[in-house]
């Protein structure tokens, strides 16, 4: 592509969550660790609607300033000129849990997945994302760069987020996109007591629970 968009994802990404599993889990022969199986590549095609390659750019926790940026970097014709600001740019963590990009033809896709294990949905989290998203993004569309996914991902699909506000790219049918996290058998939490065995902020006890 001779935007370059997904070697400018690249050259923002200073995770160095990223950057340690990538060293640590780099493969003998040099390759990059971050590699998505065929199993999951084959889940995710189906429910975009695209097939995944496997050499596909992954990324954890990749802040949403650095997504715009890169997009209107790849839009200009002059790379190194200023980039005009309308709100997007918001100058802080603000991430998405996973990002999955690659080329099709003369486009690439980007798929943004959110995942929840344990926890649940916050609908003013998901609201703020997907106002956040939407000004970054535009209506779908940089300059046809890019098309934009978004995924939800937990052990069971989500019944109650409203999307009545969200962009129409991210809903398929009114609804999320959604993909089932099966989560590891025997997972536990320390959860702070009192001697009975009561929840207690300052308890001098730990009751081990199951999830």
């Amino acid at each position: 592509m001779s935007s370059g968009l997904i070697a400018l994802l690249r050259s923002f990404n200073r995770k160095e969550r990223q950057i340690l599993l990538g060293e640590v889990l780099r493969r003998d022969n040099g390759e990059e660790a971050f590699r998505l199986g065929a199993g999951f590549r084959a889940r995710l095609g189906g429910e975009i609607g695209v097939t995944v390659p496997a050499d596909a750019y992954v990324a954890m926790d990749y802040h949403l300033d650095w997504l715009g940026t890169a997009l209107r970097l790849a839009a200009m014709s002059e790379p190194l000129g200023l980039i005009p600001n309308d709100g997007w740019f918001e100058g802080n963590q603000e991430d998405i849990d996973l990002l999955v990009a690659f080329e099709a033809g003369d486009e690439a896709h980007l798929v943004l997945i959110e995942a929840k294990g344990v926890t649940g949905w916050k609908k003013a989290q998901q609201d703020s994302k997907a106002r956040r998203l939407d000004r970054i993004f535009g209506g779908g569309h940089v300059s046809g760069l890019a098309t934009p996914h978004f995924v939800l991902m937990s052990p069971k699909r989500p019944v109650l987020i409203d999307t009545s506000g969200w962009p129409g790219w991210m809903r398929r049918d009114g609804k999320p996109h959604w993909l089932e996290l099966p989560l590891p058998g025997g997972l536990r939490k320390p959860t702070r007591c009192d001697a009975a065995g009561n929840d207690a902020e300052k308890g001098g006890f730990l009751r081990i629970d199951s999830l």
